[in-house]
């Protein structure tokens, strides 16, 4: 499986004329869009300015560069946990990372190199605000990191490489856990376009990312600092907000923003800190709608929501988001990074500690599907009940890296990250026609919804359209919306035709049209980025022998759910917690179903309604790409709409009834069998043994070939495991930790809406 799009992408304007005349004579071409293709980004990950393991030149160098093991993005944002760091992740870990104007640091008498975990004090930095920690280890603010320090290497790389490369944040969020979310303004100014760049140390950098670091003090749980930015005396109040209510608020004059934002717990400090959350959201609305987003990340990881201490999300906080700010709240990060790790997502049974419980509480859904939490694994859940309102809500991924595990950062292997790019990416829609991709058409883009995600290259292309058809001068013919759809898949992009919508909109149709859908996907051929070539565990119990780098996409689920408009709060199907502990993922790796689920968090219209494969009934057809590659075609028709509705797409490598990866349904399962966490629940054996298996203490990096045979890291049977194909041996190894992810391979399109004349109004959406 080739990868694809690891190539720069040409930034050209794509004409539509061609295809756009062989649809019905009523269809006429718009004029309202700006020409885009897709570009594959990342928004969460971290350096060791938080707690990441590597330099801000490595992880963008790793992220965005074009050479064998790294991993060609498009485009990237560089995160990390609010708060506070005491590290400097601006030194450079060796001279190849080295620039004119970030040279190499070595200290002066050893000559020893100063790398990313020197401190900030032990660099010479001065630190500001309320200053924590102890020499030499004192901390830096965020604020400060991202203002003063962060920004300027980011916004000269950003130029160096010629890539939109910018400041976020994972922000700790007040009331709940983490979320990634940037504020864009002042960053790579157009100005960047004709600078000079030093050729000695230093650089003054054009823009700022002041904006980004202002949101951070006022509302990062993390940050306690009182000082209002030092010289910079931000004030955090949003404009008619009233925090007079000691009962909701505590305003702090001297820091002019609300306190407490700490871990502390009880007397409602997760209620009150989901109200200064709406109010950051508020704040961003206000001041920055255009060049904000807000994704709560990994958002079933911590539990369900905590009223006296700081948890999870329920489906309530997320509606209470997107009211506030529709332009900034607009998805979740439900594809969660981590995918390497013993729990993959770092999701497990009995995560987390909880105020009134007597024992932990399990992430939300107790696992991972798939690699993707349950609030967007589970057809009818969380997410369907979302769309089902007619929400602009939408689907998105991230790696989270932090770092390799046991391994080191140039490993391919690893039992706890992957990079961006290398296994997870969000493939966004950027209209920006003739010019150079910037940051602001990359948020704009993510609001749209003009998203898709995947895992491990199942797939690298997408275009997914529906149009509507109606009798006489207003019919349009399968072939000719199946035409639109392959053009738009040749040339990486959308369509812009009248009748027709994409990912993230909604086609207005008379009651008893006919919507006529197309699907093209490219499941690239050749090799994909893992780095393991022996045959997937997972399919070999099933009798299928695929290569874990030469991942075939299986088939193409078609998701369908009504539209019955916004639910309101204080109503009863406003609020509601998923069902914790064994009520839902039970102590065998059974899960329970949506009668448990209260009616805020689930849609019971949404079913599965097309399934395409290679063969069957619903075959798709291959055909060969302008390019020379192989992409597949899939059409069918929604016959005489009545009522408004959505549709989405998910697919995978696994077919139906993979012991314990897949159901009779194609749904993905708990990722409980393959998490090394609880080896007694392992239950997919690793029996390949390959002539180049390294040892876990040798360093094996892309020019050391493809591993063929189960590596030595993988986790072991212990007494009394009985698989699908029955008892393993004591020390059998098992799939888990980056095997089990190469194993598991899913992608999700945001969806489509049919909004029906007369029928729900898909409020969320213009």
């Amino acid at each position: 499986m080739q990868f694809f799009s690891k190539h720069q992408i040409a930034l050209a304007a794509i004409s539509f004329l061609g295809a756009a005349s062989a649809v019905a004579p009523t269809a006429s071409v718009a004029a309202t869009k700006v020409p885009g293709q897709y570009v594959a980004g990342d928004f969460h990950n971290h350096t060791t300015c938080s707690d990441g393991a590597i330099s801000m030149q490595k992880l963008i160098k790793k992220s965005t560069g074009k050479d064998n093991g790294e991993w060609g993005l498009d485009w990237f944002v560089q995160a990390g946990h609010g708060g506070t760091g005491s590290r400097n992740c601006t030194l450079a870990e060796d001279a190849s990372l080295a620039t004119p104007a970030y040279p190499l640091v070595t200290d002066a008498t050893t000559g020893a190199i100063k790398g990313p975990t020197t401190t900030w004090e032990n660099s010479g930095v001065t630190l500001k605000g309320n200053v924590s920690g102890t020499s030499p280890s004192r901390n830096m603010w965020r604020w400060q990191s991202i203002k003063e320090v962060q920004y300027p290497i980011t916004e000269y790389l950003a130029a160096l490489k010629n890539t939109p490369v910018f400041m976020g944040l994972e922000s700790v969020v007040a009331g709940h856990e983490h979320s990634s979310m940037a504020v864009i303004t002042g960053q790579l100014p157009t100005s960047l376009d004709s600078v000079v760049l030093p050729t000695t140390p230093g650089y003054t950098p054009q823009g700022n990312a002041t904006a980004l670091a202002q949101w951070s003090y006022c509302f990062d749980r993390g940050d306690s600092d009182t000082s209002r930015g030092a010289e910079n005396q931000w004030s955090c109040e949003v404009t008619g907000s009233d925090y007079s209510d000691t009962t909701k608020f505590n305003w702090n004059t001297t820091a002019m923003k609300l306190i407490p934002t700490g871990s502390g717990v009880g007397s409602g400090v997760g209620t009150k800190g989901h109200l200064k959350t709406v109010e950051s959201l508020k704040w961003m609305q206000e001041k920055h709608a255009g060049g904000s987003y807000y994704v709560p990340a990994h958002l079933e990881r911590a539990g369900p929501f905590n009223p006296d201490s700081n948890n999870g999300f329920n489906v309530e906080h997320l509606r209470n988001f997107n009211n506030a700010a529709p332009d900034i709240a607009f998805g979740m990060e439900t594809q969660p990074g981590h995918g390497a790790s013993a729990e993959r997502g770092e999701y497990r049974q009995l995560r987390n500690s909880f105020v009134g419980s007597a024992t932990r509480v399990d992430s939300v859904g107790g696992s991972t599907y798939g690699g993707t939490g349950v609030y967007g694994a589970q057809v009818g859940g969380v997410w369907d009940a979302l769309l089902g309102e007619g929400r602009n809500w939408w689907f998105f991924a991230s790696s989270d890296w932090h770092n390799r595990g046991q391994f080191g950062p140039d490993d391919r292997r690893s039992t706890q990250d992957f990079y961006p790019g290398e296994y997870q990416r969000n493939y966004t829609l950027v209209r920006n026609g003739s010019d150079k991709l910037r940051p602001q058409a990359i948020v704009d883009g993510l609001r749209t919804g003009n998203n898709w995600a995947s895992s491990g290259q199942i797939i690298d292309r997408l275009a997914f359209i529906a149009c509507a058809s109606y009798a006489g001068r207003g019919a349009r013919t399968a072939a000719s919306v199946e035409a639109l759809a392959v053009s738009a898949a040749n040339g990486n992009t959308d369509i812009n035709v009248s009748g027709c919508a994409t990912m993230g909109e909604k086609l207005a149709v008379n009651p008893g049209a006919n919507v006529i859908v197309s699907i093209v996907v490219r499941d690239p051929a050749g090799v994909s980025s893992s780095p393991y070539s022996f045959p997937n565990p997972s399919l070999l119990q099933v009798g299928i022998n695929q290569p874990l780098n030469q991942p075939v996409l299986d088939h193409v689920d078609v998701i369908r759910g009504m539209v019955t408009g916004f639910r309101q709060p204080g109503a009863a199907d406003y609020a509601g917690e998923w069902p914790r502990n064994t009520n839902w993922l039970r102590a065998d790796g059974t899960t329970a179903d949506l009668s448990v689920v209260p009616a805020a968090a689930k849609n019971t219209s949404a079913a599965l309604l097309k399934s395409f494969s290679a063969a069957g009934s619903n075959a798709w057809t291959a055909f060969t790409a302008a390019d020379g590659t192989q992409m597949l075609k899939m059409t069918f028709t929604v016959p005489a709409v009545q009522a408004s509705q959505y549709l989405r797409l998910r697919g995978t490598n696994l077919p139906a009834s993979v012991p314990y990866e897949t159901d009779a349904n194609g749904n993905p399962l708990p990722d409980f069998f393959t998490n090394a966490a609880n080896t007694a629940n392992l239950r997919v054996p690793c029996t390949t043994v390959g002539t180049n298996v390294p040892t876990s203490a040798v360093s094996w990096t892309a020019a050391s070939g493809a591993i063929d045979g189960c590596p030595a890291h993988l986790a072991t049977a212990p007494a009394a495991i009985t698989t699908a194909s029955g008892p393993v041996a004591v020390g059998q190894k098992m799939v888990s930790y980056d095997v089990a992810a190469w194993a598991d391979l899913w992608f999700y399109s945001n969806p489509i809406y049919v909004q029906v004349k007369g029928s729900t109004v898909v409020a969320g959406v213009k």
